[in-house]
């Protein structure tokens, strides 16, 4: 596992591994990202800045989900620790996208975070990584991060499927050819 130092860091040689960051973090800089199902249950992923070793540097943490009220106008309270705290998770290239229309939102609540607007609107030194949390903390949010193989079972079906009509084309086609020959 590799720690995640409080100076710049090249993000290729962190990416996808395995690291670890020591911290604080800066829970009035949290950000929820809207939309997020678990279990069909609508909610939010939580995502809040940590500043390293009491340096002027930070790595984003996506901390987990939380479920959404039971009115979307009133934003869930998250518990975030105020003590130093040792987060581990895997690196990733950015916080995972989704698709949306219209310009980039600004605020708590949010559909996509871009590392360079977020650390442009904050003022934020910030790593060029994102942690995916999976260590535990007292905070009450789940951890459940789908797998990156998340899908394959779609890839097989596809698979499947024009296997499938090859081999009724190839049925088709000898089928044909001897109705032909019969007739002839």
């Amino acid at each position: 596992m590799a720690d995640i130092p409080a100076g710049p860091v090249d993000p290729k040689a962190y990416l996808w591994k395995r690291v670890a960051a020591r911290g604080e973090f800066i829970p009035e800089r949290s950000v929820l990202l809207d939309n997020k199902l678990r279990h069909g249950v609508p909610g939010y992923e939580v995502v809040t800045p940590l500043r390293l070793g009491g340096s002027d540097r930070h790595v984003l943490v996506e901390r987990g989900w939380i479920a959404a009220g039971a009115t979307r106008a009133a934003l869930p309270a998250v518990r975030t620790p105020r003590a130093v705290v040792r987060v581990e998770g895997i690196a990733l290239e950015r916080v995972p996208r989704v698709m949306q229309a219209g310009v980039e939102d600004k605020g708590p609540l949010r559909q996509n975070l871009d590392l360079a607007a977020f650390a442009a609107e904050t003022g934020l030194r910030l790593q060029p990584i994102v942690i995916e949390q999976h260590s535990a903390l007292d905070d009450g949010l789940a951890r459940e991060w789908p797998r990156p193989d998340l899908g394959v079972e779609k890839h097989e079906s596809y698979a499947l499927q024009w296997y499938a009509l090859a081999a009724l084309a190839v049925g088709l086609v000898v089928v044909l050819s001897f109705r032909r020959v019969a007739q002839g």
